[in-house]
């Protein structure tokens, strides 16, 4: 029970932001507004539901260092994200071609933390913590990984590669992250600026989702297999890639700490009567 109250609990607040945000849509300063509105509620609501229904307080959403786990986050995902227009800029994929829409970059900002806030509470805070507790780190890895992708396909422009690449460079990647660092903070603050750095500086569709408008004016060619197509550079090889090479360094990270969780054996209970009849 306490899982679906702690779901639907800040799926609630992402809804009511994601309506806010879209009913806003083109004015940038109360799309700011709203998305930061949005995260800190999410955040609130999460750490009063998990007190609510597990009786702790969340150490996992611990206010002690939040802005230090955040901005070593957001350094790891902006320079993923870099690397990867990078390898695509070095072999003629991606394309500066002025300076594009500041403002549009300030919607961005707000628009991204509210996703990024919201979606890890939701798969890794909720669904990855409270599967992984029952079959362990690995299997909850992979479901929530699979589950995170497949929403994925909800987006314009998605594609089944694009749903797939999604699942291994984030979904596995930013569960892996949680289990190396047993907080939320630095895989919000990756997620967040991944999907900034995508949208709010470089100026590339993220994740289906249409054209950006961002810091820089910029166009894209090439192989799909190079620039991701029209789901964006998250559909490129080298995001994969990127992907897999810090999910296996996270991973080997939580395993050096003792932070991987082991499958749970059911042991085969023995009737009390049974016992007294022997």
């Amino acid at each position: 029970m306490r899982f679906v109250k702690q779901l639907l609990a800040v799926a609630a607040v992402g809804l009511a932001g994601g309506q806010g945000g879209a009913a806003v849509q083109g004015n940038f300063l109360l799309t700011l507004v709203i998305g930061a509105v949005t995260a800190v509620l999410a955040v609130v609501v999460y750490r009063w539901v998990v007190r609510r229904t597990e009786y702790r307080e969340p150490a996992e959403l611990g206010r002690d260092g939040w802005t230090g786990k955040v901005s070593r986050g957001m350094l790891i995902g902006f320079a993923m994200f870099a690397a990867v227009i990078a390898n695509i800029a070095f072999l003629g994929g991606y394309h500066v071609e002025g300076w594009g829409s500041p403002t549009g970059a300030l919607g961005l900002l707000g628009f991204m933390a509210a996703a990024a806030v919201t979606e890890e509470l939701l798969f890794r805070g909720v669904l990855f913590r409270i599967i992984e507790e029952k079959t362990g780190t690995w299997i909850a890895l992979v479901l929530t990984g699979v589950v995170f992708g497949a929403m994925h396909l909800a987006n314009p422009d998605a594609t089944l590669w694009g749903a797939t690449a999604i699942a291994i460079e984030a979904g596995f990647m930013l569960a892996a992250c949680y289990a190396a660092t047993r907080n939320l903070w630095v895989p919000i603050g990756l997620h967040f600026a991944w999907n900034f750095a995508a949208g709010g500086i470089f100026s590339v569709v993220v994740s289906g989702n249409g054209e950006s408008k961002g810091l820089l004016e910029a166009s894209m060619s090439g192989p799909a297999a190079l620039s991701g197509g029209d789901f964006g550079p998250e559909g490129s090889l080298y995001a994969v890639l990127g992907g897999v090479v810090l999910t296996v360094v996270f991973l080997l990270l939580a395993k050096r700490r003792g932070h991987i969780v082991a499958r749970r054996r059911r042991t085969a209970e023995v009737p009390a009567s049974a016992t007294v009849a022997q």
